[in-house]
């Protein structure tokens, strides 16, 4: 049976750093049958603002904006907007530990150059990668790694924003 494609939207919210907000956004999202397939958070240059970047699969792009709606009406939400595809950066680190031979290790230092990564941990077993790049620079890497032996994977999830500070602001359709 043939995968159906689900449709990625990246979500910025600025939010009040107060106990359960990011509660409240996660159970809206999923309330709409939308899944959450990363999720960022971090303080930012405003003292008590926290900005949340979520990446929310689902097709229905009407319940979408319904969501972001109703998260601009949740308490201590500031701000929500979606993020174009065009005209913003993306931002994902990686860290994978790969068990590693000594002839393997060759091979895995060059590609990781290759993708502008570098090797963060190593020992007579294994070794730790860190690459940062967009999610689909990272996919391509994991792709690569896949005849290899990889013991774990931690991903940060996508944080971005718009190239052009204006951009935000026309695309919130609300």
């Amino acid at each position: 049976m043939e995968k159906k494609a689900v449709n990625k939207t990246v979500i910025c919210l600025m939010v009040e750093n107060q106990p359960n907000v990011l509660a409240r956004i996660s159970s809206l999202v999923g309330r709409r049958s939308f899944n959450i397939s990363t999720i960022t958070a971090s303080e930012t240059n405003v003292s008590g603002i926290t900005k949340i970047t979520l990446v929310v699969n689902g097709d229905d792009e009407n319940v979408l904006y319904q969501i972001i709606a109703q998260m601009k009406k949740l308490e201590n939400v500031n701000e929500a907007y979606v993020l174009p595809d065009t005209n913003s950066l993306y931002r994902e680190l990686l860290l994978v530990k790969i068990k590693a031979t000594q002839e393997e290790r060759s091979a895995l230092h060059e590609m990781t150059e290759i993708y502008r990564g570098k090797v963060v941990g190593l020992n007579k077993e294994s070794m730790i990668i860190e690459l940062t790049g967009s999610p689909k620079k990272i996919d391509g890497f994991m792709g690569m790694l896949e005849e290899y032996d990889i013991i774990e994977v931690s991903r940060t999830g996508v944080t971005g924003m718009a190239r052009d500070s204006s951009e935000e602001k026309h695309l919130t359709g609300i």
